[in-house]
């Protein structure tokens, strides 16, 4: 890990479901714990289809109602030089952690990529699922896993 703030990358496919959520949920987790200032939080896409986009309102909406304001993120692609910044990028799902795996420089470690749920305390959970396409079950279930993973890494990150 980095001097300073350890710095974690969340990351989907295009930046406006599934990574801010994870980001706002994790910043409001370190807020209520007292540790923001021990942690630099991000989010990315692996595709530039919605750069500089707000993130989905329907995410938006559900985060709201748990007391997470997502309304400041704004999409952006995952760039070279997040591979050496960011101490933790994490996988919304195996093909996102793939396309990582393919584009993370040649001197960069690949054990900083990893899935999100790999921290899960209680879901089981492989991936995040995609919600953009489906119903509000599917942003509230994408909530569900996130808070659970966020707190495990949380839970990893500073120990009691």
């Amino acid at each position: 890990m980095s001097p300073g703030p350890i710095r974690v990358l969340f990351v989907c496919m295009g930046n406006i479901c599934r990574s801010p959520s994870a980001e706002a949920v994790f910043r409001e987790q370190l807020r209520a714990h007292g540790l923001s200032h021990r942690c630099e939080v991000d989010s990315a896409g692996t595709h530039g289809y919605h750069i500089g986009e707000p993130p989905d309102p329907r995410s938006q909406a559900h985060a709201r109602q748990r007391g997470i304001d997502m309304s400041a993120l704004r999409a952006r692609q995952v760039q070279p030089s997040d591979f050496g910044h960011f101490d933790l990028l994490l996988a919304m799902d195996a093909n996102n952690l793939a396309l990582l795996r393919q584009r993370c420089p040649a001197d960069q470690t690949q054990s900083k990529l990893r899935l999100l749920t790999e921290f899960c305390l209680h879901a089981s959970a492989e991936a995040v699922p995609d919600p953009y396409y489906g119903g509000p079950e599917g942003f509230e279930q994408v909530l569900d896993i996130v808070e659970d993973a966020c707190e495990g890494l949380r839970q990893h990150l500073f120990p009691a």
